[in-house]
């Protein structure tokens, strides 16, 4: 009987240890995974189909797209009439997090400082 006491004793002492390990490694990389997809800046293109500018547009933004969520806006779609009319002879267009950025073709200078001053921002806000 003292056998099964003590082994059982230091049965929960080993999974307490393991569970506050495991708390501990994993928090921050869960706050890390789930903080750097919420946080990532939102790059909105303004397309329609077919557009050699936008595909080309998109190629140039490769490298960068890890730091940021695309998001695409079809101009000819119903719903995006408004769209169609203020950009229709404008594509592609861009948005970074809901506000005018580019137009006709990607000023990466322009895009990099834009999106590395929202990169400084969520990191203050951590």
């Amino acid at each position: 009987m003292l056998r099964w006491g003590l082994y059982r004793t230091m049965m929960l002492c080993v999974l307490s240890r393991t569970l506050q390990l495991a708390r501990h490694l994993y928090r921050p990389l869960g706050r890390s995974l789930c903080s750097t997809s919420a946080n990532k800046p939102v790059l909105t293109l303004f397309t329609k189909k077919p557009c050699p500018l936008c595909d080309k547009a998109k190629e140039v933004l490769e490298p960068y797209k890890r730091r940021f969520i695309l998001q695409e806006v079809d101009i000819t779609l119903p719903e995006n009439s408004a769209w169609y009319e203020e950009y229709k002879y404008d594509i592609p267009v861009f948005h970074l997090n809901g506000k005018f950025l580019m137009k006709h073709q990607v000023d990466i200078q322009k895009f990099e400082d834009q999106l590395r001053k929202l990169e400084l921002q969520n990191d203050g806000k951590h």
